[in-house]
C-alpha cells in the first residue's frame, strides 16, 4: 500500500483498517480521514471501545459465542431450551439466527467449516466439544444450521457421521436457504422459515 504524506501513525491506522472485511486501501483511507475529522465524537470513543473489547470480550467456553461473560448470556439463560443445540459456522451466523427469533435453544459455534482447499480439517474446528455436549445427556436434538455451500454441506455430512450412534435427533435447515447462500446475508423471515421446516439429516 502506498504511504501517505502524513506520517507513520496514519499509515499504520490505514494499514490496519484495510485488513477489515469489506475495506480495501481506498476505503481504509476514507475511513481514517473520517475518524480524524470526528476525533472527539467518534475516534476517541472508538479507541476506548476497541480497548475494552480486546480486554473483556472472550469466547464462551461452552458454545464459542463472543461475550464479556463466560459462560455467555445465551448459555447462562435458564429460560432457553437446553435440549436443542443449533450448530453454526461462525458467531455471525449465531447472531443472524438470534435476530430472526427462530431458535429458542442453545448454540454451538464450530469456528469455520471443513475446507481441504484452505487446509482446514475437522480437528481445526470445535467438533470434539460438540460431541462431548451431545453425549453428556439432556440433549434431544442437534440442528445443523450450516451454510448451503460445498464446504458447509461437507461439514454437515461429517457431523452426521461423527454423531452417529447417539440417541440424539440430527436435523438440518430446509426450505429458505438457497444453495450457495450464507446465513449472515439472509433476512430474518427466510431464516425463520428455514428453521421451522428443518428435517432429519
Amino acid at each position: 500500500m502506498p504511504r501517505t504524506p502524513a506520517g507513520p501513525e496514519l499509515d499504520r491506522l490505514i494499514s490496519l483498517l484495510a485488513k477489515l472485511p469489506g475495506l480495501g486501501p481506498r476505503s481504509a483511507k476514507r475511513a481514517a480521514l473520517h475518524l480524524l475529522k470526528k476525533r472527539d465524537g467518534l475516534m476517541a470513543p472508538l479507541a476506548v471501545a476497541l480497548k475494552e473489547a480486546a480486554e473483556k470480550v472472550t469466547a464462551c467456553s461452552i458454545c464459542g459465542n463472543w461475550d464479556s461473560s463466560d459462560p455467555c448470556q445465551i448459555c447462562a439463560d435458564e429460560d432457553r431450551e437446553t435440549g436443542v443445540i443449533c450448530v453454526v459456522q461462525e458467531v455471525a451466523d449465531l447472531w443472524a439466527l438470534e435476530r430472526s427469533g427462530a431458535h429458542k435453544g442453545k448454540y454451538h459455534v464450530l469456528g469455520g467449516v471443513i475446507s481441504p482447499l484452505d487446509g482446514v480439517g475437522a480437528d481445526d474446528l470445535n467438533i470434539a466439544s460438540l460431541a462431548q455436549r451431545a453425549s453428556a445427556g439432556g440433549v434431544s436434538e442437534i440442528v445443523l444450521a450450516l451454510s448451503a455451500t460445498v464446504d458447509g454441506q461437507t461439514t454437515a455430512h461429517y457431523l452426521v457421521e461423527r454423531l452417529e450412534g447417539l440417541t440424539v435427533d440430527i436435523t438440518r435447515l430446509s426450505h429458505g436457504v438457497p444453495v450457495g447462500g450464507e446465513l449472515d446475508y439472509l433476512d430474518e423471515g427466510t431464516l425463520a422459515a428455514a428453521m421451522k421446516s428443518r428435517h432429519k439429516a
